[in-house]
């Protein structure tokens, strides 16, 4: 199944800045500089940084403080939460933080906001300083106050007065992020764009874009709804090569579902690993790298996605040992997707420029 280059949606890069064996967390954000910056001279639109806290394999703790790196080592690429898990915050503290990036880097900061603490409940609580509110049910809320903060004013009064910047030129892009149809119907109702995390989410992709859709409310921001799958994908050479690559990721899958995360194993490790026939059903039922094979049928994967969800925007993720394997990745899917992987304004987007 092949798409038109010219009806293929824009591609970005979602990254945890994952920690190898052997190595550090300094060598983590290196080799996340580095995927970055080759995002950006691909030609990738978004590159955004993921929230996780306490885990031996995640070096992506803050995603503001690795945004502004990372916004000053590339020059026009996109760069974004993905995302700030909100209850973990103040809404004000986020406000400040994403209103104080887009003052150093105008018209390319997106705040990618998810409901999940991005964590276990005792690191959860360690983070808010207190017992209660570890639970979601002021999440809408919270949004809105959010909203308000960075010149969303349709809930003023949300706002208490405060001010996240003195004197804003521009805005970030809001975004809603989610692996359930709850924030798809959200993100619809406050006519925000929406991700869904279909990298590790298990309910139909085609069927959570059309409850974003067919709940989407057109809004100060934008005019129409704007969908963007987030999936895994990892290309090679050869089949072989990619699936051999791909290993250190089935490891890593396996040890987040037993509780026993450790750092990134290499290829090497992991292929001499024997898995038992139950974690092999369990990566049958959810592949740690959703598409894996050569550029031409992780291609015609991800063309098959596109079709199935009408995401107006993809973002590929997938964990490798060495970031010189998902370089490569990225420059073979930049040029077999047409050469042209950013490819101008999204539909139904409104200036927030003032």
């Amino acid at each position: 199944m092949s798409t038109s280059v010219n009806t293929r949606p824009p591609l970005s890069v979602l990254d945890l800045a994952t920690v190898g064996a052997g190595k550090s967390s300094g060598d983590a954000l290196a080799d996340s500089t580095t995927l970055a910056q080759a995002a950006d001279r691909l030609g990738y639109r978004r590159f955004w940084v993921a929230e996780h806290h306490n885990m031996p394999a995640v070096a992506s703790t803050s995603p503001p403080v690795l945004m502004a790196h990372l916004a000053s080592q590339t020059e026009r690429i996109r760069l974004g939460s993905g995302g700030v898990m909100l209850p973990n915050h103040a809404p004000f503290v986020v406000a400040e933080q994403f209103a104080l990036l887009e003052a150093l880097y105008p018209n390319r900061i997106d705040l990618g906001i998810g409901r999940a603490p991005g964590t276990d409940q005792a690191t959860a609580m360690a983070l808010r300083r207190q017992a209660g509110g570890l639970g979601v049910e002021e999440f809408p809320q919270h949004v809105l106050q959010v909203m308000s903060l960075l010149g969303d004013h349709r809930s003023a009064d949300q706002a208490l007065n405060l001010v996240a910047t003195p004197s804003a030129s521009s805005y970030p892009e809001v975004w809603l992020l989610g692996s359930s149809g709850y924030s798809a119907q959200l993100a619809g109702m406050l006519g925000l764009r929406y991700s869904y995390a279909h990298h590790f989410g298990n309910e139909d992709p085609a069927a959570v874009m059309n409850l974003y859709r067919s709940n989407f409310q057109a809004s100060p921001v934008l005019d129409e709804p704007y969908a963007m799958l987030a999936t895994s994908a990892l290309t090679a050479d050869t089949e072989e090569e990619a699936d051999y690559l791909a290993g250190p990721a089935r490891i890593m899958a396996l040890a987040l579902r037993s509780g026993k995360l450790g750092p990134i194993v290499s290829p090497e490790e992991a292929a001499a690993r024997e898995l038992t026939d139950q974690e092999l059903m369990v990566l049958e039922h959810l592949p740690a790298i959703k598409a894996v094979g050569t550029t031409e049928q992780v291609t015609d994967r991800l063309d098959a996605l596109v079709q199935q969800t009408g995401a107006n925007e993809l973002m590929i993720t997938g964990t490798t040992y060495e970031v010189a394997s998902r370089v490569a990745s990225l420059e073979a899917l930049s040029e077999a997707w047409g050469g042209r992987v950013s490819n101008g304004i999204p539909v139904g987007n409104k200036s927030r420029t003032m």
